[in-house]
């Protein structure tokens, strides 16, 4: 067995966790919403959930069937690859909107929304035509994405607070957990699973860090839990031993650029842990101690 085989092994078992656990105020049975993306759909990491949308790529593997299966909650998975915040508060082609899943009778809502917002994740993409010769020579392989403008941060800020609002409103018992993204560069220098130029790394560094920030100001005004994976994954990008997000070509299992089947699992433990902390065990520091805002707008 090689050194890093043994790792996410090792890794694996550490995340397994225990079925069963108790979290305040989520009895066995709740109803649970998960919200969000590709980042917490699971997409590519196994074959779809049965009825799922095919272009959604739900899938078991994602955190938030992780966290359901431990908390023995009852899951309304409205996870969308490609979803942006406008697609949790409209309708989207055939598509409900997200927040209908948010009942009355729920419970827990996860949200990990705003990536495609500004181009996060898409824009790593862009300097990928370098790699092909048949792209290499396209005027516009040698332009770089221009940076998410101001108003397009402004609109996403103020749909997660439209998100929180909505939660609040539907289902006023319900637990709101934002998860933020994984790290999906290293802080310093870069791999071969990295294949960005030190400017893009830059900018796409940027984005993350401003996207980042985005979503703890929300999650802290708005009283809600936050589940900070890119804090959480920084010593677990694509160009670590054991990787939680994979890079360009894809690395372990799932897609380029996007969480791993460990990823997945950290962020369940995380939000477990959380949610249903051990008995005498030492609770870690609440992120935000805040006054929820009105609902009114």
């Amino acid at each position: 067995m090689t050194a890093l085989r043994a790792g996410i092994l090792a890794l694996a078992s550490a995340l397994a966790l225990p079925s069963g656990a108790v979290a305040q105020g989520l009895p066995a049975g709740a109803r649970y919403v998960a919200i969000g993306d590709s980042f917490a759909s699971g997409l590519q990491l196994g074959p779809p959930d049965p009825g799922t949308p095919p272009r959604c790529s739900r899938t078991a593997a994602s955190y938030g069937h992780l966290v359901a299966q431990r908390l023995n909650l009852v899951l309304a998975d409205a996870t969308c690859s490609s979803a942006r915040t406008e697609h949790v508060l409209g309708k989207w082609d055939e598509l409900p909107p997200q927040i209908d899943a948010v009942t009355p009778d729920t419970r827990l809502v996860t949200v990990t929304i705003g990536a495609n917002d500004v181009r996060y994740v898409s824009d790593f993409f862009a300097g990928l035509c370098r790699l092909s010769p048949e792209t290499r020579a396209k005027p516009e392989c040698a332009v770089p994405p221009p940076l998410p403008d101001q108003a397009a941060w402004t609109a996403l800020e103020a749909n997660l607070r439209l998100i929180a609002a909505q939660v609040r409103t539907r289902a006023p018992a319900a637990r709101l957990v934002f998860v933020d993204y994984l790290a999906l560069l290293p802080r310093l220098v870069l791999c071969d699973r990295t294949p960005l130029t030190p400017a893009e790394a830059a900018d796409r560094r940027a984005v993350g860090d401003r996207l980042r920030e985005v979503i703890a100001r929300v999650a802290g005004q708005e009283g809600a839990l936050l589940i900070e994976a890119a804090r959480m994954s920084r010593s677990h990008t694509p160009c670590s031993v054991i990787p939680w997000a994979s890079g360009y070509p894809g690395f372990g299992t799932g897609p380029a650029w996007h969480p791993t089947a460990l990823g997945h699992a950290a962020i369940a433990d995380e939000i477990v842990r959380r949610l249903a902390p051990v008995p005498g065990a030492t609770p870690a520091p609440p992120v935000f101690i805040v006054t929820p805002r009105s609902p009114t707008r």
